[in-house]
């Protein structure tokens, strides 16, 4: 499933994790993998399957 790199800076955001914005802008893609990516996604302290999920219930992944 591939996820906006926006949507995971609004994660982050949301999280209270903006001290993480910066070094996500600079290594993850446009569009994020969440199994390729996964652990970027962890070295971020973002759980990929709760992310795809988030995603998900807002209807914002595409496969």
């Amino acid at each position: 499933m591939h996820i906006d790199k926006s949507f995971v800076i609004e994660h982050l955001q949301e999280a209270g994790q903006s001290e993480k914005v910066q070094d996500a802008l600079d290594t993850l893609p446009e569009k994020i993998d969440h199994e390729q990516h996964a652990q970027r996604l962890e070295k971020l302290g973002i759980d990929p399957g709760e992310l795809v999920a988030k995603a998900a219930r807002r209807g914002l992944a595409s496969i």
